[in-house]
């Protein structure tokens, strides 16, 4: 932008945005949290998804995902383009490093609705990557016990009895990392959930290597 001959850069009206990962076990409620915050939220952005499945109606490229060839996809794996790549039923899903950079850049806070397995591969890239450092904030959501959330499943309705318990193996496993984030939330209630989370959001907002200093 130019103002009388001179140069003027333009600045991210949120100087430390944060990345935002939000990872549960199977049935722990992660996507309803994610979407009550990007309700809640219009300044948090989610980054959009590349996949190798195809579009499903109403999807569109860039907006729902980014749909890429398997022979694209696997370049940029190859490349180290994703900050976290994984194969699901046969089709893959990975976050491109540049999606969330380009947007942190631009002073948005970025939501990562992730697996266990994705949210290790963010934590090593970030250590890797001291821009991604600065910006990661994660967040493990999970009902207090396995009962609960057995309780969770079956409710849903989704799942034969026999692939309750499978997911629930899985869980297990998964609950098991909860002590590798920053932050562990006990899901209780979709409302309450939130708002742990909000309160989690606030802290970090108010960390010293984030905070804009009072002028003097």
């Amino acid at each position: 932008m130019r103002k009388h001959g001179l140069s003027v850069t333009m600045k991210a009206s949120n100087p430390s945005p944060l990345l935002i990962l939000i990872s549960a076990p199977s049935g722990g409620g992660k996507t309803t949290l994610c979407e009550q915050l990007l309700a809640a939220h219009p300044e948090i952005t989610r980054a959009v998804t590349c996949t190798t499945r195809a579009p499903r109606t109403g999807e569109r490229d860039g907006v729902d995902y980014h749909f890429l060839a398997p022979v694209d996809f696997q370049s940029r794996v190859a490349a180290g383009e994703f900050i976290e790549h994984a194969n699901v039923y046969g089709n893959r899903y990975g976050t491109l490093k540049s999606e969330v950079l380009e947007k942190l850049r631009a002073g948005r806070d970025v939501l990562l609705n992730i697996d266990v397995q994705g949210a290790a591969s963010i934590r090593a890239r970030a250590d890797e990557d001291a821009e991604l450092g600065r910006a990661l904030v994660s967040i493990f959501l999970t009902p207090a016990s396995l009962a609960i959330l057995e309780e969770r499943l079956k409710r849903r309705g989704k799942d034969s009895p026999e692939a309750v318990q499978t997911r629930l193996g899985h869980a297990r496993r998964e609950i098991a990392e909860w002590k590798h984030f920053d932050y562990l939330v006990i899901s209780t209630s979709v409302a309450e959930d939130l708002r742990r989370t909000q309160s989690v959001l606030e802290a970090e907002r108010m960390r010293q290597r984030r905070a804009v200093p009072p002028e003097l």
